[in-house]
């Protein structure tokens, strides 16, 4: 590294020298000079350079110090071993020659449909002379103005009147392009530095000029000389220089990539790697992944309260391993599925758990990832994603989130415009299954929970032949996802009883939101400095995930306290004796999340409601605000919450499930949560209709909680006291107050799965799938037959 830097100060003497011959401070004659055999350049020599700096007394003492220090430091010579490494012999660019053509040579055999060699489009990989260009220019700009600042002092206009003006020591000023002025002192008073001061103007600066002459007596015939003159100032000019030639040498790079890289978008695939893909860092090319299954923890055992879903994917791999099965019987393999459900299903999981235990490539990309601020790299990203699929093939590839590309073309989004994104949907369509698609073994799973605003011809069979709907798990799919996530936990609970326990508490829960509860509970241990997990932790982890978190800093006033108790119990009352309410489980008046109190319940696991069930949970959610009406005489805004539900279980029974015997057996589809809905599907009149109907069966449904709470007053009076003592009341206390609920109710796991077969989930395999991750040596249906037809000649 140290001749590197010797090196590099001989160049930046060199440079040095021409610089002060550029700005007229160096008259020399011929024999100053030496000529260097290996440069064929007039330079000064490091000592004769730095002898004349020391005898000239323009420059400043630093300067002639650095470079005394440069002197001693790199005069000598370099190793000889070295020597070769800065020449810039004929036999190097040769030996350079070949590793350029070389690496072309590889990008074509690499790619022979197209796409040429990607030698050099690595960014910034300029040759060697373009490197010594760079580092000369560097060194004698550096030069230069390490020369200006040293030599150049700019003072102001009150220290020009003082310290030159009024002494009289100067003999001329130089006004350079109008903008700023140089005192050129006598010839008996210069320091060695050019002293200048800026102007606004050459008027301003005349006036100023004439009036400190005449304030100082200075005769019109003896008054200082001043000179107009135009100077090429390369520290003023050089924000102009580098904003005008860094976009140039930009725009020459950018093209100079192009035309080496040859063919950057090649349909042959990654060839074009040292063009525009090189450059920009791949924009052209897919950004999908090939997964090593070694990486992948997952495994399909992990995955649990998705049977059907399961066995759906396992068929798919068991097509790629044994396809003769299935070709035996004339069945053609499925080009892809699409995996649907709510969020935190396991849509993924299933994914990730076939990358593996799969024993074929898997490649996943995400379905944002094809869309750019450039257009046509979409559809270049797609092409390049199944030509990589199908090198690799036979294997899997899955799109995550395919909304994000698939969303159904014209749309209103995007105002009927032609639009990258249906650019990129089209390139999709036709690679899946189009005119010149081939019949090579990829299979492609996507998943999304917004399947119905995908586009139809992506949907249809030959594309995704198979739709997979992943529902949120059973009690029975609650009770696996639990084994799954408490094995790692520690606890001395017994694990099969605590998941079938958790599964009966947490109806409608996800398996992501199990995944949370498990987490939340060794969490909750963990603070309380616990050494094992204890059942109350995952009870409160269970009521963390439903209610938010506890905000015991957050205190109430006695009389806000006591509203909160008294609309709790109203709700805790309407439930207990209405017949189709949810079973009570816990109802508490601690703060926790957005609201004041909550009650807890356990709903039975039903896909079919009557109006009869509806209007029971309609009253159960009104029994809060009737609660505040009958004991206080006033309402609060406590039941906003409460008043939104209703609302939405009316206008669902009137406009969706056509429970209404005026607007009749009709559905309206209209917009959910979240979308834009210009027009409604009904007229004014019938809008009407409706809103009077809603009115109706809302307020049929407060008469009817009225009056249930008014029969049961002392009952919420009792309950109301015990939750301003205990603050939190469980089922056991329900039933001490108000005695066992007059109607049948389920709590327990056993009663919850009792009539519908096996306590736990089935998770057998069909017979077809029982070796699905094995190759069988099956052979093809006219072999078989060829070696049975002499068995039946004879």
């Amino acid at each position: 590294m140290l001749h590197v830097e010797r090196h590099l100060a001989r160049k930046a003497f060199c440079c040095l020298s021409r610089a002060l011959q550029i700005r007229g401070c160096l008259v020399l004659s011929s024999e100053s000079f030496t000529h260097s055999s290996t440069s064929q350049e007039s330079v000064l020599t490091p000592s004769e350079l730095t002898n004349f700096l020391q005898r000239d007394c323009t420059l400043h003492e630093k300067l002639q110090y650095a470079l005394q220090r440069l002197h001693t430091l790199y005069a000598s010579d370099g190793a000889k071993g070295f020597k070769k490494f800065f020449e810039d012999t004929p036999s190097k660019k040769k030996d350079d020659a070949p590793a350029s053509s070389e690496g072309d040579d590889k990008g074509k055999k690499l790619n022979p449909g197209g796409g040429g060699g990607g030698g050099s489009g690595g960014p910034f990989n300029l040759p060697a002379n373009w490197q010594q260009i760079a580092i000369s220019l560097a060194a004698m700009l550096g030069v230069y103005m390490l020369l200006d600042y040293s030599s150049y002092k700019e003072i102001s206009w009150k220290e020009f009147f003082s310290d030159f003006l009024e002494k009289g020591i100067v003999e001329r000023l130089e006004v350079v392009d109008k903008r700023w002025v140089r005192v050129v002192p006598t010839s008996g008073s210069s320091t060695g530095v050019t002293h200048y001061f800026n102007i606004g103007s050459v008027d301003s600066f005349e006036r100023s000029l004439a009036a400190a002459q005449h304030h100082l007596g200075i005769d019109a015939d003896k008054q200082i000389p001043v000179l107009y003159k135009s100077e090429f100032d390369l520290k003023r000019e050089l924000p102009t220089i580098i904003s005008t030639a860094v976009p140039l040498l930009f725009a020459y790079w950018i093209f100079r990539t192009m035309f080496r890289g040859g063919g950057a978008s090649g349909a042959a695939g990654r060839g074009g790697a040292g063009g525009l893909s090189g450059m920009f860092g791949g924009f052209g090319q897919s950004t999908a992944r090939l997964i090593n299954k070694d990486d992948i923890k997952v495994a399909f055992k992990d995955v649990a309260g998705c049977e059907e879903a399961k066995i759906e994917i396992m068929e798919f791999v068991n097509f790629l391993k044994n396809p003769q099965q299935y070709k035996n019987l004339g069945a053609k393999i499925p080009k892809g599925a699409i995996l649907t459900g709510p969020p935190g299903t396991g849509k993924t999981l299933l994914a990730k758990a076939t990358a593996g235990e799969a024993n074929v490539p898997f490649i996943t990309v995400s379905g944002s990832e094809f869309l750019e601020m450039f257009v046509g790299v979409g559809p270049a990203r797609v092409r390049d994603m199944f030509a990589m699929a199908r090198k690799n093939s036979p294997c899997i590839l899955f799109i995550d989130e395919i909304d994000a590309v698939g969303r159904k073309r014209g749309a209103k989004g995007g105002m009927g415009g032609h639009s990258e994104q249906e650019n990129t949907l089209n390139q999709l369509l036709v690679e899946m299954d189009g005119f010149t698609t081939d019949e090579s073994s990829v299979i492609v799973i996507a998943a999304t929970n917004r399947v119905d605003i995908l586009d139809p011809a992506l949907l249809r069979p030959g594309r995704f032949d198979r739709q997979i709907y992943v529902p949120v798990p059973d009690i029975k799919g609650r009770a696996s996802i639990f084994r799954v996530h408490l094995n790692p936990l520690k606890t001395s609970l017994n694990k099969m009883e605590l998941s079938r326990k958790l599964a009966a508490l947490t109806p409608g829960f996800s398996g992501a939101d199990i995944a949370n509860v498990c987490n939340e509970a060794a969490l909750v241990a963990a603070r309380d400095a616990g050494e094992e997990i204890t059942l109350k932790n995952f009870e409160q982890a269970i009521e963390r995930v439903v209610a938010g978190m506890e905000k015991k800093s957050q205190v109430l006033q006695p009389d806000e306290k006591k509203t909160v108790a008294y609309h709790e119990a109203g709700h805790a009352v309407a439930g207990w004796f209405l017949e189709y309410a949810d079973p009570l489980l816990k109802v508490s008046i601690i703060p926790r999340g957005k609201g004041l109190g909550y009650a807890q319940y356990l709903p039975k696991e039903q896909y079919l409601y009557s109006k009869e069930q509806l209007m029971d949970r309609m009253c159960m959610t009104l029994g809060g605000r009737v609660s505040e009406e009958i004991f206080f005489g006033r309402i609060t805004t406590g039941a906003q919450d409460d008043l939104l539900k209703i609302t939405q279980m009316a206008y669902a029974q009137v406009v969706k499930f056509g429970m209404s015997r005026k607007v009749g057996p009709l559905s309206f589809q209209t917009a959910g949560p979240g979308e834009m809905s210009f027009d409604k599907p009904y007229s004014e009149a019938t809008a009407q209709l409706i809103d009077q109907e809603v009115r109706e069966l809302v307020n049929t449904a407060l008469t009817r909680t009225r009056e249930l709470l008014l029969s049961k007053q002392p009952d919420i009076e009792k309950v109301a006291q015990r939750l301003l003592e205990k603050e939190i009341l469980a089922r056991e206390d329900m039933i001490e107050l108000l005695g066992p609920r007059p109607f049948a109710e389920k709590h327990t796991y056993e009663e919850f799965v009792a009539g519908t077969g096996a306590l736990d989930e089935d998770t057998s395999l069909p017979k077809g799938l029982e070796s699905w991750n094995k190759p069988k040596d099956t052979k093809p249906a006219a072999a078989q037959t060829a070696q049975s037809a002499p068995k039946e000649g004879a």
